[in-house]
């Protein structure tokens, strides 16, 4: 199966979780192509100074793989610098990110229920 970049539902979230400004969530695959376990996989951009607030996944897992730009993370209340290339993984744990870039904040992320 192939998915068009043209058919991608993408969703805008201001203050994403309490964070700061907007952040748009492309969604590569929808909820009819998932199984049932994912409940997402997607293309997050945080703008500069964007950022996504902390929150907990109870009974869920998340992968974030950094595409472009710099940001830090705050995983289960401990701060890291990350950038492309850079992933983090958080398993029924809180975490936020936030771009401290000039450019774009782009990553990859998939949720899966435990």
């Amino acid at each position: 199966m192939i998915i068009r970049q043209s058919d991608m539902q993408k969703d805008v979230r201001p203050q994403m979780r309490g964070g700061q400004g907007e952040v748009t969530i492309t969604h590569l695959v929808d909820a009819d192509n998932k199984p049932n376990h994912v409940r997402l996989v997607g293309k997050i951009t945080l703008p500069k100074g964007a950022s996504i607030g902390y929150h907990v996944h109870e009974g869920e897992s998340e992968i974030f793989y950094f595409l472009s730009g710099k940001g830090i993370v705050n995983d289960n209340g401990t701060e890291y610098e990350v950038c492309a290339g850079d992933v983090l993984v958080t398993n029924n744990c809180g975490h936020a990110v936030v771009n401290t870039g000039d450019d774009p904040f782009e990553l990859f992320a998939v949720i899966v229920k435990d």
